[in-house]
């Protein structure tokens, strides 16, 4: 049979025409984590079991690394992999590239455009916020009010937020540990500055229209629209822009010096990474900043749009339990806010949005598109299982709902087993969030506190350092009481040091061999024993 194989914009913009293939061709590239512990495991599958099927596999697996970069792996794995296609279906190649747009810029005068095709103001983020109607998920999120927006930090240069959101009128319901989406927009100040540099006109009406007339992706986001409602509403700019975008931002360079310099760090070589890791990733730049140091690159405003990401929601692990709050859903946030080694300040998008739309009186509730997402992390079906909870800073999060809903069941007659929480931070006096809640839950006999507070001594003490120091009780949890172990936080160092921590109980405790150990914990995994909520 004859195949077209249209390889995609990342390989080059090549077409090529694969003649009388008569067995099935693989070639694979799996994006995953490293800090996740089933690491491209379905690429891996993939890939083995398409030669098991009887696939001849045309150029070796490829994984990419998203802690790391994971463009980078797959320009690394390009290189070899297009002349290895080339050499198996006889074609020549020119090894020359062809930069093609994805979409074409059509732009409307004010009179083309009817009143409720273009959503402006503060939510205008989906066509779906103008009409209201359940159910509501990633594509029709509901417009949260958003009742209660206090400071948890005591002290400290930094602010940790308390948020909840009504969802009473949305019949959307929630359980402890599930997840809520919200859908953020992006600094006014960034998306101001972002016109000046491209000498755009941030209200006028465009449309960016697929050039593939057969695809179903008509657009990249809701057109038509204005470049302001895109810009705040659509578009990832704080994002540190991947080398593709660099390559394409050349074009635009009227020095011969810029155009080097991107041109440089958007290839695999060594220098050229080293480049990249410096000008852009250690030194935080965004679009923005990028423009704004390489001043002789003018790229149009609509290539930007269709280049740059689309602007995702931001997940949190839900703070509360509907046991005690059916109507509204807690949230928990540290406000990401950093100085970058250029002297600039670089805020997080959706908490520095979240932290200044507070309530005000005889003010309008401010709102919030959000959705829930469903979670595994789960409390035991039993109330009388005994409970380990792991979750230092924010990670606190989720256990916080769990306490509620544990302490709710004792309430109300039920046995309810040991519950068990390694709790860190910097200062006591600063950044210990709940303190009340906790101290009176330890009070009622709900909840058994382990706390570390890393900077009030000289030497520093972390969640850790106390779980190693009872071992005897995490064993007896999980392997004598048939426990349940959780932990929410940092997946790249705190959540693997638990991990191992873990391992050693088994084998310390457990009497148990390091493969033993292994295979043991990935049984706990199995049976939701064992469960991590954590992020990277």
């Amino acid at each position: 049979m004859n195949l077209f194989v249209n390889i995609p914009r990342l390989l080059g913009y090549r077409r090529i025409l694969v003649s009388s293939v008569q067995t099935l061709r693989c070639m694979v590239f799996g994006l995953g984590n490293k800090t996740y512990e089933h690491y491209n495991a379905v690429a891996i599958y993939l890939d083995k079991r398409l030669q098991e099927l009887g696939a001849t596999q045309v150029y070796e697996l490829g994984l990419g690394d998203d802690d790391a970069n994971i463009e980078d792996d797959f320009i690394t794995w390009k290189e070899k992999f297009w002349p290895a296609v080339c050499e198996k279906f006889n074609i020549e190649s020119t090894g020359e590239e062809e930069l093609t747009r994805q979409f074409h810029l059509v732009t409307h005068a004010p009179d083309e455009i009817l009143p409720t095709n273009v959503f402006t103001g503060e939510i205008a983020r989906l066509h779906s916020l103008q009409v209201q109607r359940p159910p509501y998920d990633a594509k029709n999120p509901f417009l949260a009010q958003i009742t209660v927006n206090r400071e948890l930090h005591k002290g400290g240069d930094r602010s940790c937020i308390h948020v909840e959101l009504d969802i009473s009128d949305s019949k959307m319901r929630y359980e402890a540990g599930d997840h809520v989406a919200v859908y953020p927009i992006n600094d006014t100040n960034l998306v101001e500055r972002l016109g000046q540099l491209t000498n755009a006109n941030l209200d006028e009406i465009f449309s960016l229209v697929n050039t593939d007339q057969e695809s179903s992706k008509k657009h990249p986001f809701p057109c038509p629209t204005s470049y302001r409602t895109a810009l705040s509403h659509y578009v990832e700019i704080t994002a540190l822009p991947r080398t593709h975008i660099l390559r394409e931002l050349v074009e635009y360079c009227s020095e011969e010096e810029d155009k080097k310099k991107l041109m440089l760090m958007a290839t695999n070589s060594q220098e050229g990474k080293a480049m990249y890791q410096s000008f852009i990733v250690e030194a935080c730049r965004n679009i923005v900043h990028i423009l704004e140091d390489v001043p002789s690159c003018k790229p149009p405003l609509d290539h930007l749009c269709e280049l740059l990401p689309r602007l995702q929601p931001r997940y949190y692990s839900i703070s509360s339990s509907p046991k005690l709050y059916p109507e509204t859903v807690h949230i928990t946030a540290v406000v990401v806010q950093y100085k970058t080694p250029t002297g600039r300040l670089n805020k997080g998008v959706t908490t520095t949005w979240l932290a200044d739309n507070k309530p005000e009186p005889g003010k309008p509730l401010p709102r919030v598109p959000v959705f829930i997402r469903k979670s595994q992390f789960r409390l035991p079906l039993q109330s009388q299982t005994p409970i380990i909870m792991v979750g230092p800073g924010t990670g606190l999060a989720p256990f916080r709902g769990f306490l509620q809903e544990r302490a709710h069941a004792r309430a109300n007659g039920k046995e309810v087993g040991d519950n068990i929480l390694y709790f860190g931070c910097r200062h006591r006096d600063q950044d210990y969030i709940y303190q009340d809640e906790l101290e009176k839950y330890e009070g009622n006999g709900d909840v058994k506190l382990n706390l570390a507070f890393s900077r009030d001594q000289k030497e520093k003490i972390y969640v850790t350092h106390l779980l190693e120091k009872r071992m005897d009780e995490l064993w007896d949890v999980i392997g004598n009481r048939n426990g349940h172990f959780y932990i929410c936080g940092d997946a790249k160092n705190m959540a693997v040091d638990v991990r191992n921590i873990v391992l050693r109980a088994i084998q310390e405790k457990g009497g148990r061999s390091e493969s033993e150990a292994v295979q043991f914990i990935k049984k706990l995994e199995s049976m939701k024993k064992y469960s991590a909520d954590v992020w990277s």
